[in-house]
């Protein structure tokens, strides 16, 4: 059986060209083109010369309201933000945006890649958001992927047999704090802790570099 030796261990080619991007956002609600986005973070990755997977920069912002968005009581009760409470240092999404989209489209050509491409623990709600607030503020030369995303939830489910995150990190070896759980930035940066560990765990296991066969073991037929 043949075994990749000389394998490029750099990130563009362990993801096809795309550089992954953890984020997290906390709202005012689950509907993206209605309810408020409310607090934003973001941890970009790096891969060392042997392939390991690491976490590297950070950003996070309190985000102002957008015009004539819905706030949901349950949402900021569950999350306990104050979203008009001035300590908060709040941004507009377009300046929180703005930022990170710079950040994000200086890590994709440092490290060679064509596209950003979103991961999170449950991928789809903050896919959603950061989508619907590109919209609304012009775009900004959106650098994640329209849809394809990377959620820790379903990879956590596989590997783990858990999809909560702080039933995940625990198994992971993550320390977890519950009291900071739902800030966006804490959030973001145990999801980062944990797919560091899924990527490299797959690796430890021999999942990663690929071999070229494809044959079926009779087992698993």
């Amino acid at each position: 059986m043949f075994i990749y030796k000389d394998i490029n261990y750099a990130i563009n080619n362990r993801f096809r060209g795309f550089y992954p991007v953890v984020i997290d956002i906390e709202s005012a609600g689950f509907q993206a083109d209605t309810d408020a986005l409310l607090e934003i973070a973001i941890v970009t990755l790096k891969m060392n010369k042997s392939g390991w997977l690491k976490i590297d920069d950070r950003l996070h912002f309190h985000i102002i309201p957008f015009k004539g968005s819905i706030i949901k009581a349950e949402s900021v009760a569950f999350n306990k933000i104050d979203p008009f409470n001035p300590l908060r240092g709040a941004v507009s999404e377009k300046n929180a945006l703005k930022n990170i989209f710079k950040l994000v489209r200086k890590k994709i050509n440092i490290n060679k890649c064509r596209k950003g491409i979103l991961v999170a623990h449950n991928a789809n709600f903050d896919h959603n958001f950061l989508m619907a607030a590109s919209k609304r503020v012009g775009n900004l030369n959106n650098p994640f992927h329209p849809f394809t995303t990377f959620d820790t939830a379903a990879l956590s489910g596989l590997i783990f047999g858990q999809t909560v995150l702080a039933k995940a990190c625990k198994l992971a070896g993550i320390p977890f704090d519950t009291n900071q759980a739902h800030s966006a930035l804490y959030d973001t940066i145990q999801t980062a802790y944990l797919f560091c560990e899924l990527v490299n765990r797959w690796k430890r296991l021999g999942g990663w570099p690929p071999n070229s066969s494809h044959r079926k073991k009779t087992d698993e037929i």
